[in-house]
């Protein structure tokens, strides 16, 4: 089988002990390991999408990454083999579908499918950033639910239960037949901005579909809301038309799931500014960057843009001194030790 280009992936496996020629690790992670490991064997696989994300998860869980092969042939198609027995095993699997949307989500389909095969015990997807998940409904005549396809290939494939991040819209949830764990990022988010200390603090909602997120930032934080009334006139084409609460000498803080092209962000800020506002902070779960999004937000009068790690920066948006990047990669871990362990992920919420 000639393919052209090989690639390793991350497999994580049963924690290594001392003394043994292998990675030594910290005794506070051997103890977590082996409560990992009790009952049956623990494994994450991460895909090619975010692996510097799954070595954190991992480090953060006490585990070591194993090996898998993938390699593609010259007309672009994954081969993907597991290296190692998980027959039995509860497996997760990390795999943002971001951009290349499409590679990344056949990666996916294809490394649950080789489980599935190797007879895995249980099979986690954990999803970070949901491709597809803004063609949720049918909002003009004769298009996709594209969400709602994507869902089903997953269930199909052969996994067994999934772990979002942020979905941009909760009932996506609903278009699954497996259990299904939605977590947000505001934990980290709000430790990030209670630290950070802003007075005269204002949460602004971009739109009225992510009024529920902002309030639910606005009580963490003990500030008040307001919302700006946007109309899209085109797809990644949108118009602010007005801001709705006062932010009259107020520092703001812009809530958002998703920077994509940043022209909501960017005419957002120059709408609060416009009524008054003294600053503007924005904080968006995935930063998805694409098009124009740099340079727009680059040359925007954004005081800092907070995102997380669930879709890894390219060195051009690294470059932007204005984009703060926080992990969420023990959010992450602490949520697949609970599903690992059967108890409760509720709790995490707090």
């Amino acid at each position: 089988m000639n393919a052209d280009k090989t690639e390793t992936v991350a497999v994580a496996s049963e924690p290594e002990e001392s003394g043994k020629g292998k990675k030594s690790m910290t005794s506070a992670e051997r103890r977590r390991g082996r409560h990992l490991s009790e009952g049956r064997q623990f494994k994450i696989f991460a895909g090619s999408a975010n692996k510097a994300l799954a070595e954190k998860v991992c480090e953060h869980l006490g585990v070591s990454l194993g090996e898998t092969k993938m390699q593609r042939f010259a007309d672009g198609e994954i081969y993907f083999q597991l290296l190692e027995n998980v027959r039995g095993a509860d497996v997760f699997v990390v795999q943002p579908t971001c951009n290349p949307v499409d590679q990344h989500l056949v990666e996916l389909l294809i490394m649950i499918d080789a489980l599935k095969r190797a007879s895995a015990g249980r099979i986690t997807v954990v999803v970070p950033y949901y491709g597809y998940a803004r063609q949720d409904r049918k909002d003009r005549p004769r298009v996709a639910i594209s969400s709602k396809l994507v869902a089903d290939l997953i269930t199909t494939a052969g996994a067994n239960r999934a772990l979002f991040m942020d979905l941009h819209a909760a009932q996506i949830q609903g278009f699954f037949n497996i259990p299904v764990d939605h977590m947000f990022a505001s934990p980290v988010m709000v430790s990030y901005f209670r630290e950070l200390g802003l007075e005269n603090l204002t949460i602004v909602s971009p739109d009225a579909g992510g009024v529920e997120r902002a309030r639910f930032f606005a009580q963490k934080v003990g500030a008040p809301l307001a919302i700006v009334d946007k109309r899209r006139t085109d797809i990644n084409v949108t118009e602010v038309m007005n801001v709705i609460g006062d932010v009259k000498g107020r520092t703001c803080l812009i809530v958002d799931d998703i920077v994509d092209t940043a022209g909501t962000l960017v005419k957002t800020v120059d709408a609060l500014l416009n009524e008054g506002a003294t600053k503007v902070y924005a904080c968006a779960s995935h930063a998805v960057l694409s098009g124009p999004a740099i340079e727009r937000i680059a040359n925007s009068r954004l005081e800092e843009l907070v995102v997380t790690d669930s879709i890894p920066l390219t060195e051009e948006a690294q470059k932007v001194e204005r984009i703060n990047v926080r992990s969420i990669a023990g959010l992450l871990a602490a949520t697949i030790e609970n599903i690992h362990m059967e108890s409760s992920v509720s709790s995490l919420f707090n």
